[in-house]
């Protein structure tokens, strides 16, 4: 069952109205989904950003653990065995990332987006600031729910370009949120933080920001890889056609 059920209603509509957001509004959004020809730059870089992501994430989640096991120690062992599933995850993606040429040195030498860096230094301000997780976990309740829906079609187009070997890693990170529920999973370790309508509203305040820095990521990796901009002059995402 799950816990309240009415937020959770209105916080998947959000997460709903922002996937249609991206798509109309993110250069490149359905390249990955849709194209015939793969932009391979675009590509490889994105999947550095993702493990590069998820090694800083491990972190944060290491401070999620201990936030809980001083709050609530049935929700420390939850989340230290959802950080266990997930931990090695980044190697999955470089798998994937040496069948396209990319060596781990290059992967992992890489410096991140200044995207990337913003959307992890938000999660780490929440636990290190506001000593709480709220942050951190609707942030992994917006990847699993958008991962879910969005992710299996962009896989079919990746997987028809590329070949099936190609994606192997990602399919099976996909596939692990899929098998095990893990939306479910992390609503009800968020729904243990909520506990007034002051705490809703902080829920969605979360969702809200960080939708804003991850179409700031892709805005970066767009003007990054496809218009060859280096200067580091991010622009606020906007309006513009894939």
């Amino acid at each position: 069952m799950t816990t309240n059920p009415e937020l959770r209603k209105r916080v998947d509509a959000i997460l709903d109205s922002y996937i249609k957001d991206f798509y109309e509004t993110v250069p490149f959004a359905q390249h990955q989904k849709e194209a015939a020809e793969l932009h391979l730059g675009y590509y490889k870089r994105h999947n550095i950003e993702t493990i590069l992501r998820l090694r800083r994430k491990r972190t944060i989640d290491a401070l999620a653990i201990k936030y809980f096991t001083k709050k609530d120690p049935v929700q420390a062992k939850a989340w230290a065995h959802y950080t266990d599933d997930e931990m090695l995850h980044d190697r999955l993606f470089a798998a994937d990332l040496a069948k396209v040429g990319v060596s781990k040195e290059e992967i992992y030498s890489t410096e991140p987006l200044l995207s990337t860096k913003l959307l992890t230094g938000y999660l780490q301000y929440g636990m290190e600031f506001e000593d709480s997780p709220l942050a951190l976990i609707t942030s992994v309740y917006f990847v699993e729910y958008v991962t879910t829906r969005t992710q299996p079609e962009w896989l079919d187009n990746l997987e028809n370009v590329l070949g099936r070997e190609q994606v192997k890693g990602a399919r099976a990170h996909v596939n692990t949120d899929l098998d095990d529920d893990h939306d479910d999973f992390v609503w009800r370790v968020m729904a243990t933080l909520v506990s007034d309508e002051e705490d809703e509203k902080k829920v969605v305040e979360h969702l809200s920001h960080i939708y804003w820095l991850w179409k700031l990521y892709f805005v970066e990796l767009h003007q990054l890889t496809v218009l060859g901009q280096t200067d580091g002059q991010v622009p606020l995402p906007t309006s513009a056609k894939a």
